[in-house]
């Protein structure tokens, strides 16, 4: 190799003024390339009332839902013994459990119809819809002749208004939860999200109560005759309040925008393209159906691994249990009521909190401890279930009811993160319904099956609790972090308009290089 002398060498001058002005311009228009300037249009500023009317309407028609859905879980032996009359009670108790996995079975069809449809024509029109349909199938249920009246016609029209509640059912988590995640801003989403699961408590908690009191005033005699009829018939009026908050909504921001960049893009522009399958045509409603199932199957399936452990969890507390502590281990059935009524009030109280943690801390850890408690202490709690003293039972529900928590408060702002706006609604109605189907509402059944052929061991109900949660910890495991952040495909939401201006000043800082 030849020796370089310096004078072989020749260095490049020290640019000029003027070219340090063209390379810092080079960087600058990279930098604004990748990181795109924001201006006050592209931020979203919610109005705090407007957000909680929102979030108050939304809540309090999925309360109504799963009043209605609730009150067939608290009424099982009951329902049992009206349309489903034999000499084993076990059989007359698995019958009235397989009629209320008859509904979930079709979820995944009400999800697949009305979750396209809330992303075509808006999530206000459908989550109304849906309210009517539920409230309809739980009234009509509540009118329906007993076997001994109409013989078989009666578990038919059971099953039939089962089959509406469920179709119905497909459309509501999705839309509402949708809907709530796209008023709420970004910093607050998993505290206002907290209140759709209160939502849910408060429902459940609602009909806990109404059968509670219908079984300490009336006897078994009068609630096997009529009583059971009448939370069902109180449907009806609930459901036209729901109707009511619900259709004085205005659509979300979020909805709003997208589909105003939509209508304003250019034909042949990439957006139009984008609008063309996140809109199709109405004789054509199967492709926004097959872009979810063949662009978003990762995350679909991630939802639906997420919302499997989460749905055995919750079904297993809030609808079996009061089932379980009264067949299973013969424990008085207003006593098993008032504890798991307790147990939701104190659930419903401690929500918002977990939501302001969720927000602080992130999602994932707050899932990940709800997980791991269930497969920790699921042995524990049922065993201390399993020793029958009033102490006992409420500390076993109490251990359970603190794991179920962590979910509670936070699930229903992880999951609308999960998916774009353009298929937000579709895709997390479709993953939700497939698993609450597959998992969710025939854990009651499933259970009391296993229970019999284990020869009634009692502790079933936590091995089978154990495997959902060891199925969530992967799930957790494998999401990303979302909190904090902006939904995907929609701009950035924020509560002031010292947040957006602060934004936009922290995106249009000087880059450093």
């Amino acid at each position: 190799m030849p020796h370089l002398s310096t004078e072989d060498t020749h260095f490049a001058p020290e640019p000029d003024q003027a070219a340090r002005r063209r390379h810092w311009a080079l960087f600058r228009a990279i930098d604004r390339r990748r990181n795109p300037p924001l201006r006050r249009t592209d931020i979203t500023v919610t109005d705090e009332p407007t957000v909680r009317r929102a979030v108050k309407a939304a809540a309090l028609g999925n309360a109504m839902e799963w009043f209605d859905f609730g009150i067939y879980s608290y009424l099982a032996l009951t329902i049992g013994k009206v349309f489903f009359p034999s000499g084993s009670a076990t059989t007359s108790l698995l019958s009235s459990f397989a009629t209320f996995a008859v509904a979930f079975l079709v979820r995944p069809l009400g999800g697949a119809y009305f979750g396209p449809l809330g992303d075509r024509i808006g999530r206000k029109k459908v989550l109304a819809l849906t309210m009517i349909m539920m409230a309809l199938g739980t009234l009509c249920i509540g009118l329906i002749p007993s076997y001994t009246t109409i013989g078989l016609w009666s578990p038919a029209l059971l099953i039939l208004f089962r089959l509406i509640q469920g179709f119905s059912t497909g459309g509501e988590y999705g839309g509402a939860s949708t809907f709530i995640a796209e008023y709420a801003p970004d910093k607050k989403r998993g505290f206002f999200g907290s209140f759709l699961e209160m939502g849910t408590l408060i429902g459940y908690t609602g009909a806990a109560g109404i059968v509670l009191v219908l079984n300490t005033t009336l006897g078994p005699d009068s609630m096997l005759a009529w009583g059971w009829r009448i939370p069902f018939l109180i449907a009806g009026p609930l459901g036209l309040v729901g109707l009511y908050l619900r259709l004085r909504l205005d659509e979300t921001p979020a909805f709003q925008k997208f589909e105003a960049a939509q209508n304003h893009a250019p034909a042949e522009s990439p957006a139009r393209a984008e609008d063309d399958s996140a809109h199709p045509p109405a004789g054509t409603p199967g492709k926004k159906l097959g872009e979810i199932l063949t662009q978003h199957w990762p995350a679909l399936i991630l939802c639906i691994a997420l919302v499997g452990a989460y749905n055995i969890t919750d079904y297993m507390l809030l609808s079996y249990m009061p089932t379980y502590l009264t067949d299973t281990l013969k424990y008085n059935e207003a006593h098993g009521l008032l504890i798991l009524l307790v147990t939701m009030v104190v659930l419903i109280c401690l929500l918002p909190t977990v939501g302001r943690l969720n927000d602080h801390y992130g999602r994932k850890p707050l899932l990940m401890a709800g997980m791991l408690g269930f497969l920790v202490l699921a042995t524990p709690a049922f065993l201390l279930v399993k020793q029958g003293s009033l102490l006992a039972v409420s500390c076993g529900m109490a251990l359970l009811g603190l794991c179920l928590l962590c979910l509670l408060g936070t699930m229903s702002a992880a999951l609308p993160a999960l998916f774009p706006t353009s298929v937000r609604y579709g895709s997390l109605s479709i993953g939700y319904n497939l698993a609450v189907s597959l998992f969710g509402g025939t854990t009651p059944l499933v259970i009391t099956a296993l229970m019999d052929a284990f020869d009634k061991n009692v502790m079933v109900p936590a091995y089978y609790t154990m495997a959902a949660a060891l199925v969530g910890v992967i799930a957790v495991a494998c999401m990303k972090e979302t909190a904090r952040q902006p939904l995907e495909g929609s701009p950035p939401s924020v509560a002031t308009k010292e947040e957006a201006l602060a934004l936009i000043a922290e995106r249009t800082q000087e880059p450093r290089f």
